[in-house]
């Protein structure tokens, strides 16, 4: 018996199913005569309904280097019924696929349609995809580039997920304003997408990740999260992220152990001293470290200076830090390294500026 379900509600831009093979002869056709990202829509579809129990996928490479796993049907169905259950998004709920199904995030969208038996609206993932459409949705999942490119029509949506970057704290502001219930979420490839989320905005806002149903958390001798969810994955999961668990469902994340910073005996988290400066540095940038002979590391600020003749001074923003968290040194580089999915390859950046020390 094949794992994978098509419900016999799911529509596809308003298009209607008999069964399997009728959305199959259809997903043929889109994979000849599509754009090229419906092609890749159509890929998974077939994929997905043939006779092979798992789905090769790549990991976002933001850690380490690329690779391609291997993720079970079941697994990623029992993911989809969570986040249907979580978020109550059941039968005949509209959701709009504004993600590129040639990673894990979009290819989620499309198994939780299928199984869930959505009303899905598959679109380009552009930047401000749903300021192009009249359409109003249940549900949405973007990337927080998106979220800042779609601002003026968010109300369209009523449940926004935002996942493959950070949410920074200017973000965080600006959907007060909405009316969306907008959600950051905490996962990655190896786990499905998300196993805990946090609300972002209104009432409901907190710094408290929750767990998604049958996921639970403990923490190893680093403090960094370990993720134990037996119905979408055989193994527990040992993260690199540093956390503050609050019980076996719910966290504060802190930041990434292999970016932690040691200064003069003081920890400083770079994403949590980013999330402080984003309302203060409007150009692309993160915080890093280098060696120093007195304080062993120092926290440094780079920044992407792309198309800028003049790199702004930032000392005003910087006395409103506590004394160790105060960059000693600011490096600009043109570009920024990026993964295959647009995310900032820290050690990357870190390395250059060390090339550019032993140059001097």
């Amino acid at each position: 018996m094949p794992t994978s379900q098509l419900h016999p509600a799911f529509k596809f831009n308003g298009l209607h199913f008999d069964d399997v093979e009728d959305l199959l002869a259809f997903a043929r056709r889109l994979k000849e005569d599509g754009a090229k990202y419906e092609k890749q829509v159509a890929k998974f579809i077939i994929k997905w309904f043939n006779n092979e129990s798992f789905i090769r996928v790549k990991t976002s490479g933001s850690t380490g280097k690329s690779k391609k796993i291997k993720l079970q049907k079941l697994h990623m169905i029992n993911s989809a019924k969570a986040t249907g259950i979580f978020f109550k998004i059941g039968e005949g709920n509209t959701a709009i696929l504004c993600l590129s199904s040639k990673f894990i995030a979009g290819k989620m969208m499309l198994v939780r349609a299928l199984t869930m038996g959505w009303d899905l609206h598959v679109v380009a993932p552009e930047k401000d995809a749903i300021t192009q459409y009249d359409n109003n949705y249940d549900f949405a999942a973007m990337v927080p580039y998106q979220v800042y490119h779609s601002m003026k029509s968010l109300n369209k949506v009523k449940k926004l997920i935002i996942g493959g970057g950070e949410v920074s704290a200017e973000l965080e502001e600006l959907l007060q304003a909405k009316e969306t219930q907008a959600f950051a979420t905490y996962g990655m490839t190896e786990t499905i997408t998300h196993v805990a989320v946090r609300r972002i905005n209104g009432a409901g806002r907190t710094q408290e990740y929750a767990a998604l149903p049958n996921v639970k958390f403990s923490i190893d001798d680093r403090g960094c999260l370990v993720i134990n969810a037996p119905t979408i994955s055989e193994e527990i999961i040992i993260t690199n992220d540093l956390v503050k668990l609050l019980s076996p469902t719910s966290f504060i994340w802190l930041g990434r152990v292999d970016n932690i910073i040691n200064t003069g005996g003081i920890k400083v988290f770079p994403e949590q001293l980013e999330r402080k400066l984003t309302s203060e540095i409007k150009l692309p940038f993160i915080i890093s470290s280098e060696k120093d002979s007195e304080l062993g590391e120092r926290v440094i600020l780079v920044v992407q200076t792309d198309g800028i003749d003049k790199t702004p001074n930032y000392s005003e923003a910087f006395q409103k830090l506590s004394p160790y968290e105060r960059p000693k040194k600011m490096y600009t580089l043109s570009k920024f390294p990026l993964t295959e999915n647009g995310k900032i390859r820290r050690s990357e950046i870190k390395n250059i500026i060390a090339g550019y020390k032993t140059l001097r």
